[in-house]
């Protein structure tokens, strides 16, 4: 059984902060970056693979071929990192039997019907009703783009969101 060390949504998914500095803090032995379309792209998974740091296992794999990992065997051994690149990935993974008790926002873009609602980390009103279900639901989700940031708490935000 894989003890799962991080699971951050982060539309950017491998890139020098999650390289340098979380895969160093979280000790992680593999990223597992889940996305569906990615997982039908060999030329993209491939970049992500190369740039993960030598002796880090990195597999981009659907929600479905995720789930079918966890169910088998808890995603196997080593400490996992894992990655969604937006709000909807991870939340059908957690509803599809993904067990997640903290969530980590690190970045989700910007763009039209996105507001920023901590430091640069935006949100729309999907990704907002989502977060608000998951959260709910006894998600304990929380903004930090680095380790060196402190957590701020997703339900101190949400209370000032409206778009």
């Amino acid at each position: 059984m894989a003890k799962i060390s991080l699971i951050r949504i982060d539309f950017r998914l491998i890139h020098g902060q999650v390289v340098a500095k979380w895969l160093k803090q979280t000790e992680a032995t593999k990223i597992i970056v889940v996305n569906n379309t990615l997982a039908q792209d060999s030329v993209m998974s491939n970049i992500y693979k190369m740039a993960t740091p030598p002796g880090v296992k990195c597999s981009v794999v659907s929600i479905d071929t995720f789930i079918k990992a966890w169910n088998k065997n808890n995603l196997g051994d080593g400490t996992a990192l894992i990655l969604f690149k937006d709000v909807s990935t991870a939340k059908q993974t957690w509803e599809k039997g993904f067990p997640i008790d903290q969530l980590q926002i690190g970045g989700l873009g910007a763009g039209p019907g996105r507001k920023a609602v901590y430091q640069n980390m935006t949100l729309n009103q999907e990704d907002a009703d989502m977060l608000n279900e998951m959260s709910a639901k006894g998600v304990n989700i929380f903004f930090q783009a680095t380790p060196e940031d402190a957590k701020m708490e997703y339900s101190k935000v949400a209370t000032d969101i409206s778009f």
